[in-house]
């Protein structure tokens, strides 16, 4: 009965010892944001400050940040300016209402 126990406990052990790993990476994983300023030419020059949700390996890479940018919003015909800064979440509130509409839209 002894023997049944001790392998119960270590079996439990283990089970936790796994979970608490698998988990550690994904709290290790921060949500990495920018903001960035963009012009659009056409009818009359456009301007917008916008916030873009970026992979966590870009915060630490801003010209790579800056390229992932550029590919985005280039499909509306928008063209980088400038890249102000790179943030985690607790940046996102203050920047809401700044950027409008272009808030995470790309």
């Amino acid at each position: 009965m002894r023997h049944l126990l001790g392998m119960k406990h270590k079996t439990s052990i283990f089970a936790i010892a796994t979970s608490i790993a698998l988990m550690a990476p994904m709290a290790a994983t921060a949500a990495c944001y920018a903001d960035y300023k963009a012009k659009r030419a056409g009818e009359g020059l456009r301007l917008h400050y916008g916030v873009i949700e970026l992979s966590d390996n870009l915060c630490g890479n801003p010209n790579a940040a800056k390229r992932t940018i550029e590919n985005r919003v280039a499909r509306d015909g928008w063209t980088v300016l400038r890249v102000m800064s790179t943030f985690d979440e607790s940046g996102l509130g203050p920047r809401r209402k700044d950027a409008g509409e272009y808030f995470l839209k790309y």
